[in-house]
Parts: structure tokens; sequence; C-alpha cells
């Protein structure tokens, strides 16, 4: 089977609120014609397109379908869509080329977080009889699970904002000053709200070539699932992320892009994935810089290659979450060869 890699990478400008419609076509029409003046690619040089976003997000059935729109109506593509963020697009598409389908796959992902309530939104992913009509929503369960690891002495207040400190310049002592939004969790705790999409070109290694300098070899990738029933599993873990972490070859790593939307959530993968000290962790700043729905995780893979594209890095791993207190975890090795 053929080996896979990272040929392009683009991003629409993460913001509070975009005035587009749900549908994403506004912020990915840019981005497609910005990943094919990178590639020098064109429509009808991509075998396969898919691509992760949420009907219930964009308050509208079979809303992906919409998305098309911005790409076109001709030529006619091959086209699927999974109803999660797109890192999981992107494990799709890596199988259509491994498989010898195709030879280049084009995967995005796109979501308006600000048209709804979205820590109300985020509580659908939950088990539809005993817990979401309670309506626990993401940010509390997000408390939960931090003042469960501060009992259980794995973390302090203090490891939470130096985490912070680290993406904002933030002095740690300015920030646990701050008063909390959700006990345990401070402000500077949350991944904002934040409208966004993003596009990533897949290859053969040998299309690759003929694309990018230095192409982003996708060397290894695991996804694993937790329970759902948050009573369920130990919230202060990841065995997940674990188990995809073992199945993963992270000798050497020097790089890691972590979908971690809530500070001790980086704790936890930095932890469930054995990431020294010698580690650089989300030099792009990560999801609590910006976390746009159903691209973040996909974004955290392109920004990995974009790092090996540019010399910063000869073997990263990156990391996609999805539900809730990461409970679905993937994790994607990259390396220079």
């Amino acid at each position: 089977m053929p080996d896979v890699a990272i040929a392009g990478f683009a991003k629409a400008p993460n913001v509070r609120e975009t005035p587009g419609t749900t549908n994403g076509v506004e912020m990915l029409v840019p981005i497609f014609a910005e990943v094919f003046a990178q590639t020098g690619l064109s429509k009808q040089d991509i075998g396969f397109w898919c691509s992760g976003s949420s009907d219930y997000l964009a308050g509208r059935a079979f809303s992906f379908i919409a998305a098309v729109d911005a790409i076109g109506a001709f030529p006619p593509i091959h086209e699927s869509h999974v109803e999660m963020d797109a890192a999981w697009a992107l494990y799709e598409a890596w199988l259509k080329i491994k498989m010898g389908e195709v030879e280049t796959a084009l995967v995005y992902g796109f979501g308006k977080s600000s048209a709804g309530q979205l820590r109300r939104v985020l509580a659908l992913q939950l088990d539809p009889y005993v817990v979401t009509p309670l309506w626990p929503d993401s940010v509390s369960i997000a408390g939960i699970q931090a003042r469960l690891g501060l009992e259980a002495g794995l973390w302090s207040e203090k490891d939470l904002a130096e985490v912070a400190a680290r993406g904002t310049g933030r002095d740690v002592a300015e920030l646990l000053d701050t008063p909390y939004y959700a006990d345990p969790l401070r402000r500077h705790d949350i991944a904002p709200i934040t409208d966004g999409a993003a596009v990533i070109v897949l290859s053969t290694v040998e299309r690759a070539r003929e694309i990018v300098e230095r192409p982003a070899v996708i060397t290894g990738i695991e996804h694993r699932v937790d329970s759902p029933v948050l009573g369920a599993r130990d919230l202060t873990r990841s065995p997940s992320t674990e188990a995809a972490a073992k199945a993963l070859d992270l000798d050497g790593v020097d790089l890691a892009e972590l979908h971690a939307p809530f500070t001790h959530q980086e704790l936890i993968l930095r932890t469930a994935l054995g990431l020294g000290d010698g580690v650089q962790i989300n030099p792009s700043g990560g999801a609590l810089a910006a976390n746009p729905m159903f691209s973040a995780g996909l974004a955290r893979i392109g920004e990995a290659a974009v790092r090996i594209h540019d010399g910063e890095s000869r073997k990263a791993v990156a990391h996609a979450t999805s539900g809730p207190a990461l409970q679905q975890n993937l994790v994607t090795v990259l390396e220079a060869r």
C-alpha cells in the first residue's frame, strides 16, 4: 500500500463571529483557492473529497450538502462526509489513498459556532435518555473533570494557569487572580467560541514530492473511543488516547499539536501520549487560542504538517478529540522523509 503525506494546508481566519451562513461556503471558498494556489493543483486533480461538520451546529438537515457549493458544480466529484471533526474525514481519505483507490484527496471541516448556544448544542452528544434532558453544558462537564483531577492531586490551579500562560504570554499570578467562570475553571482555561474552517490536501508520497519540498508523511494514525457514560470511566485519564499511543511509534517526537479545549485536558493528553519536557507543545496556540468546531482537530494535523514542511520539526504528533470530556481521540504521527 502506498505511503500517504500531507501536501497542503490552509485555514480561514478564526473569529468570534462571521457574518456568513451556517453552511460554511463563505469560509471555504477562499481557503480552497488558497490551498490550490499553494499546491499548484486544481479541482480536476482531486480524486476524493471528504468533509466534517454537524447538522446540529448548523441547525439544518444535510447542511454539508450546501457546503459542496463551495467546490462548484463541475467537474463531478467523489465525495463523503463525517458528522464530527474533520480529522476523522482525514482518516477516511487516508484509507482511500492507502487502498489505492485515489492518488489525491482534499479534506475540509467547518463550523459556525456563533450561530447558536454552543454549550447547549454540545449537550446533544450525551446520553439522550438520562443525561441530555438535564442539559449539562460542555463547560460544566469540563469543570467536573478538572475538579476530579485537583482533588486527586494530579494537577493544581497553578498548573492550569501555566498552560494558559504559555499561549497568552500573561503572568501566571495574574491569571490566578481572575475570577472563576465554572469553578474551578477560569475564562483562560476555556477555549473561545470560534467560527472557522480548515482544509488539508493529502496525496501519495510520490505525488507529494512533486508539490512540496518536505512532505509531511503520515507514518501512523490511530483512533479509539471511550464510554460515552461519564460515570463509567476515569475522567482524569484518557484511556482511548493511551491505547492509540501504544499502537504508534512516538519515539523522537519533537513537536505536538494537541486538541485540548480546556487547560487541564492538555495535561491529561501530555501524560497519555508520554510527552516529555523536550517536546514543543502547541506552537500554533492550540484550541485555547481558537477552537472552531469540526475543524479544530483537523487544524492540529495541518499545523503540525506545516512545521514539517518548514523544517521546524522532523517528527510531530497531532491529536484530535470528539465527544464529551475527551471521549473519542485520534492520534496522527507525521515525519519528514
